[in-house]
């Protein structure tokens, strides 16, 4: 009896690491990856923005909460400093254009004189595109001079013509050194439009990652409440077979 004990014991200190760390892994995993801001302006709202070929059709359709991570000579303090601008829908204009390989949204407000523009590529071939390139202009009041930053070797937002990406997660795309670009409830569609309708969403990996997780504890957490169940029955029936007459 006394080893029995000892075995449900030892399954049951198991099965405690385990839920502990089920629990405490998110929030490790976040404080590993997310850095602080040093102004938050809060969660962007999400707009949708949609482009136009000459003959009226949509040819892309985007819809997002888009935050700018912004570095900057300030004036008035004398040193580099950072800004993050939340881009507000109702205020912002939009303009683009479609092409066979090519597509692009512009995106601009007056406030902060801001530019932004998104350049997807299509590969032909493969019939898979890329936000391959972005490109932003801003003027700030506390700017020594306006702003501007510039890549064409993107690699971001990879999905299939006829389908469009999403990625319900917060996601960070890195552009050069002093931008970034957060997305929140981002999906987009540059290429093989139906209609005013996005096509079937290929899902991102962090959404896949953040159902995969649950899945995993959850199947963990049942394999061992079926261990420590087989290990008491199993002790169950030696204690019975020890009273047995010889």
């Amino acid at each position: 009896m006394t080893q029995i004990g000892a075995v449900q014991s030892w399954w049951l200190g198991v099965t405690l690491q385990l839920v502990l760390a089920a629990v405490l892994l998110p929030g490790f995993t976040a404080a590993q990856t997310t850095a602080e801001p040093q102004k938050d302006p809060g969660r962007p709202e999400k707009g949708t923005y949609v482009v136009t070929n000459s003959n009226g059709t949509t040819c892309l359709m985007a819809s997002m909460g888009l935050q700018l991570n912004v570095t900057f000579s300030s004036v008035s303090q004398n040193k580099t400093m950072q800004d993050i601008i939340n881009l507000q829908p109702n205020v912002t204009k939009r303009s683009g254009s479609c092409g066979q390989d090519s597509a692009s949204l512009q995106l601009s407000t007056d406030a902060e004189k801001t530019n932004l523009t998104f350049l997807f590529t299509l590969n032909t071939t493969s019939n898979k595109y890329h936000l391959s390139e972005v490109t932003l202009s801003a003027v700030l009041p506390d700017m020594k001079e306006p702003f501007l930053a510039h890549n064409s070797t993107l690699d971001y937002l990879r999905g299939t013509m006829g389908f469009s990406y999403m990625c319900r997660e917060e996601q960070t795309l890195k552009v050069v050194q002093n931008l970034s670009i957060n997305t929140f409830q981002l999906q987009v569609q540059p290429f093989g439009l139906s209609g005013d309708q996005f096509g079937t969403a290929e899902e991102c990996q962090l959404d896949e990652d953040d159902m995969l997780i649950p899945i995993i504890v959850g199947a963990a957490l049942a394999g061992l409440v079926l261990i420590v169940l087989l290990a008491y029955l199993i002790g169950r029936k030696r204690s019975h077979a020890g009273y047995q007459t010889i």
